[in-house]
């Protein structure tokens, strides 16, 4: 175990895949997981569309479990962010929501009305 590191780049073959992530071969005795968040950035509905047995891949080792020599793999830290707009929604599909609203200009109004009320409630608080 001690050949791999956590932030090390490695090359292993995809031996199985299940739901929850794929199993990764690095060599004859150490394998890994890549779990599904970690396939890809965004959503990974199927897996299986993503990755196939026996493909080759590179990926980074994000974790050893200390006690059950478990690797943690990524696929997705090896990605840049800008590599995935192609997979992307058309832009105009993409609602953007706004926490307030855009057509109500009120300011800081509100505050400066109830400013003086607020101190005066301050000080009779510390007074008291």
């Amino acid at each position: 175990m001690a050949q791999y590191k956590i932030g090390m780049q490695v090359r292993g073959k995809i031996t199985g895949i299940q739901p929850y992530g794929a199993f990764v071969s690095l060599d004859d005795k150490h394998q890994g997981l890549i779990h599904i968040s970690e396939c890809k950035y965004g959503y990974v509905g199927d897996i299986d569309k993503i990755l196939t047995i026996g493909q080759t891949v590179d990926v980074l080792v994000l974790d050893i479990d200390e006690f059950t020599k478990k690797i943690s793999l990524s696929l997705r830290s090896l990605q840049t962010k800008n590599s995935i707009s192609a997979n992307r929604m058309d832009e105009s599909r993409i609602h953007k929501h706004y926490w307030t609203s855009r057509n109500i200009t009120i300011g800081f109004s509100p505050i400066a009305t109830r400013l003086d009320t607020w101190i005066d409630e301050g000080l009779k608080r510390t007074i008291n």
